[in-house]
């Protein structure tokens, strides 16, 4: 199953589509996730089983992880995501909302993270728990289905907080797609609307600009690609 997402690999990184529902790593027994199944892939292959996490992804977001395969490949990287050099931008599926006239908005909030419920919530600026959270996001398209209407966003992500994008758009107003967590009253039976969509960095070693693109995959996205 790892070899089939894996979208490029070098003996410096290796680059993954994670699929909706995976874990990108956990302490839970018996419970799968993608480095452990990558380490798996590498040790048959014979390589060298070291990977480090760069950055990560909620178990239900899918798309774009980069992994490091080297200590001195994590070590750059790591940094580029400190500086801002490695950019990361996602694909979001919305239902239509007022806050959407305008197109496009740039978002600072301050989050705190639950440990106890799992969960991230905005707070004052002079909160000594808050951790400053940056966005920016823009519409890309929109279609309706029956009396339901949707919007595509794009958004680019300058900061990692733990759930940030959905916690952000719904204080927003414009919750994602199948968000039960952030918006209770949102739609049942579907993915969340939310998808690692574009990664750029330079390659740790090489210094060459890298860029990968995927598509959402996740049912919350189907009749909406179909659209586009």
């Amino acid at each position: 199953m790892m070899k089939s997402i894996i979208i490029y690999e070098d003996k410096e990184i290796l680059v993954i589509h994670k699929p909706a529902g995976i874990a990108t790593q956990t302490a839970k027994l018996g419970q799968a996730d993608v480095v452990s199944e990558l380490k798996n892939y590498l040790k048959q292959k014979g390589e060298n089983t070291y990977l480090a996490v760069v950055h990560r992804l909620d178990q239900p977001v899918e798309g774009l992880l980069v992994f490091a395969k080297t200590q001195n490949a994590a070590k750059k990287l790591s940094a580029d995501l400190q500086n801002g050099r490695l950019k990361k931008y996602y694909h979001a599926l919305v239902p239509l909302q007022p806050a959407l006239d305008r197109k496009e908005g740039h978002l600072t909030d301050y989050l705190c993270k639950d440990g106890r419920t799992n969960l991230s919530r905005v707070v004052s600026r002079d909160n000594a728990e808050g951790k400053k959270a940056q966005l920016e996001w823009k519409l890309c398209g929109q279609y309706s289905q029956g009396e339901n209407n949707y919007a595509l966003a794009e958004i680019e992500l300058f900061t990692g907080r733990h759930h940030q994008i959905r916690v952000q758009l719904s204080q927003a107003g414009i919750p994602l797609l199948g968000d039960r967590k952030y918006n209770p009253a949102g739609e049942k039976g579907t993915s969340l609307g939310l998808c690692s969509c574009s990664l750029e960095f330079r390659h740790p070693k090489t210094g060459k600009p890298m860029k990968f693109q995927t598509e959402p995959q996740g049912s919350a996205f189907l009749d909406f690609v179909k659209k586009l």
